[in-house]
């Protein structure tokens, strides 16, 4: 069975704002800006590529003139063989030679046979000379001095100069790599916060869905980064923190990044994962380069997402008082509260472990404001599924009352999943609209993962569906229980079977009689399995669990039961900093027998009413389980035909 909000769930994820539509105008505007935005984006994408381009020309470029005097050598002149001069006086004297041409050192010898040879003297010597010392007769050969021209010159002096220009540009090239690899190395200290320049966030408070509440109390800080003199006139100091504090994908981020869009002013974005290094006084050195970056910058939002990784209660755990995450958080104490007045600096973090801050990190003075992110309501709900309905094709008439009221307990990070799983099922069959059938699978995906079919024998499917039956007949028969959406026996994630109830409207608080009732629900497969088999399956221990949990919760938290109004869960000392260092007072052995004794009382009056109550509509329970095994999922409205009667109210 499938249970949406318990008692504590409900009230740590109380939903209490209401949707306000953006209008045209800004929509407009917010277009207009998003496409100049998009163009300075693409021409600073050009530039980069360009200065890549330029770099790896560069590069080829060096490459290629190291090469140049081999590829000089092998394709300029005529191709010649090498000799040395005394091979070249003895063909002289043997009268092969008809004429010498001399070029600086290189004596060029051309035989009568047509052929080419190439010697070399020493660069200040006269061949006449050597000629003579040998005793040659010079008239045996035709001598040609041939003066070197100035592009002859230039590209010799090229030839023998260019590689040692271009091997000392190099070394120089890898110096000044090796350099910054040791700056790299020297600079890790430096933050590695994410900058969103002045004027670029186009995020604001109108595209963020519901949440209203949250943008009162931002909107006052957003009013002081744009006119501070405002409150310093009467006395009022600059607001060092916003602490943002909610479950998991309820738009924590997105409102920080409409408070920068709102003010208009440079908002620096880091997690709080990035402090840490393996390296002791990392984290502490780039809070301190964060902070005095965020002061440059002034006025600016210093944004620190998931500061729980940093900021949990010091001395807490087996790493002692001085480990790198402590001296992190010390040094973001020490720089939250040395601002001053004309910083115009305001730091604003988000996390869904409130709990486990540092007291010292989120008293007045630090964090002066702290901002609860609750999941969405029903009006919220529609307003953030048109937001992300946006560019996908539904059916004409699609009842968006009834999907928010159908994803209670959802956040609008499952809702945007919910859509665009619904989305990728319609492309992936080739259709054109998504439809409420697509959405109601995809929500079910997003909750209880995909299905599956697996290969079930007849006693295994039969079992499965009055397990299932036997929780939605106890829900329907229940005065205080949520009424049941669909019954299913196709398998998701670990479980067999699911029985969807949830509730038709947002729950801020729960009672007795209704946590009774659901108890009574959990149980009521267990009962159906008992009564109709004769026997039970290891299928019901989620269901035990919750029930369990849930009775101890009335026993120990609540004060529900005979016991009376007592506080019995595991109690720390006043100060938090007792969480640390000292465990935790608990109840006595003799106390604890009867909590056990009251929880136990609980979960059999719920199977004994559950017990009942299937018995009584045995008939009941056999109709929708024989209409299980034929369709396997039963919806709200088939269900209520087959009982015939109305829920019980």
């Amino acid at each position: 069975m499938v249970h949406y909000l318990s008692f504590m769930e409900t009230v740590a994820k109380s939903p209490k704002q209401s949707s306000k539509k953006p209008q045209e105008k800004d929509r407009s505007t917010n277009g207009m800006s998003n496409s100049h935005q998009n163009a300075q984006e693409k021409k600073l994408e050009l530039k980069l590529n360009m200065n890549q381009m330029m770099n790896r020309s560069l590069l080829f470029v060096f490459i290629a003139l190291l090469f140049l005097p081999f590829l000089y050598s092998v394709f300029a002149g005529n191709p010649s063989e090498k000799i040395n001069l005394s091979q070249m006086i003895n063909d002289i004297r043997e009268n092969k030679v008809d004429r010498l041409e001399v070029a600086g050192p290189d004596v060029k010898v051309f035989y009568k046979d047509s052929s080419i040879k190439t010697a070399r003297k020493e660069d200040n010597s006269s061949l006449v000379d050597i000629l003579s010392k040998a005793s040659v007769d010079i008239t045996q050969a035709q001598v040609e001095i041939k003066n070197l021209s100035l592009q002859e010159v230039f590209i010799q002096l090229v030839i023998n100069i260019l590689p040692i220009v271009v091997m000392a540009v190099l070394f120089l090239f890898l110096f000044r790599q090796a350099r910054g690899a040791q700056d790299g190395i020297m600079g890790i200290g430096r933050s590695k916060a994410k900058l969103f320049v002045k004027g670029k966030q186009d995020i604001k408070f109108a595209d963020v869905g519901g949440m209203e509440e949250a943008k009162k109390e931002l909107e006052e800080v957003v009013d002081f980064l744009k006119s501070p003199k405002k409150y310093k006139k009467v006395g009022a100091r600059t607001p060092k923190g916003v602490l943002m504090v909610g479950p998991s994908g309820t738009g924590k981020t997105l409102l920080a990044r409409a408070v920068a869009g709102e003010a208009n002013v440079q908002f620096l974005s880091m997690a709080g994962s990035e402090f840490m290094e393996m390296l002791v006084g990392v984290g502490a050195s780039r809070v301190r380069d964060l902070f005095q970056t965020a002061k440059k910058l002034a006025p600016s939002i210093i944004f620190i997402d998931e500061i729980d990784a940093i900021g949990r209660i010091r001395g807490f755990g087996s790493m002692g008082g001085h480990d790198e995450r402590e001296q992190t958080l010390n040094q973001i104490l020490v720089e939250m509260d040395g601002f001053t007045q004309n910083d115009n600096v305001i730091v604003m973090a988000a996390t869904n472990r409130g709990d486990m801050l540092d007291p010292a990190l989120v008293r007045p003075g630090r964090f002066d404001r702290r901002v609860q992110v609750n999941l969405p309501d029903l009006e919220e709900r529609k307003f953030i599924l048109k937001i992300h309905a946006k560019g996908k094709a539904f059916e004409h008439g699609l009842n968006w009352e009834k999907v928010a009221k159908r994803t209670v307990g959802f956040s609008g990070a499952d809702l945007e999943n919910m859509l665009n799983e619904a989305a990728i099922a319609v492309a992936r069959e080739n259709r054109t609209e998504i439809t409420a059938a697509d959405i109601e699978e995809a929500s079910l995906k997003v909750k209880l993962g995909p299905s599956k079919k697996r290969l079930h024998d007849e006693h295994e499917r039969k079992m499965t569906a009055y397990h299932e039956a036997g929780h939605a007949l106890v829900a329907h028969f229940s005065k205080y229980s949520d009424p049941v959406h669909r019954i299913s026996i196709v398998s998701r994630g670990m479980a067999l079977g699911f029985t969807l109830t949830p509730p038709e409207k947002d729950k801020v608080q729960v009672t007795k009689s209704e946590l009774i009732d659901e108890i009574a629900v959990l149980l009521g497969g267990r009962a159906a399995e008992k009564l109709i088999f004769n026997e039970l399956t290891a299928g019901a221990s989620s269901d035990i669990d919750r029930a369990t949990r849930i009775a101890r919760a009335m026993v120990m938290d609540y004060g529900m039961s005979d016991l009376g109004a007592m506080a019995l869960s595991p109690q720390y000392e006043t100060s938090n900093y007792a969480r640390a260092y000292s465990e935790p007072a608990t109840i006595s052995d003799r106390l604890q027998e009867k909590v056990d004794e009251e929880v136990s009382k609980f979960l059999k009056q719920g199977e004994q009413r559950a017990l009942e109550l299937i018995t009584e509509h045995k008939d009941k329970l056999d109709k929708v389980s024989e209409r299980l095994l034929e369709t396997e999922t039963i919806d709200s409205d088939e269900f209520v035909e087959l009982m015939g009667v109305p829920k019980a109210a």
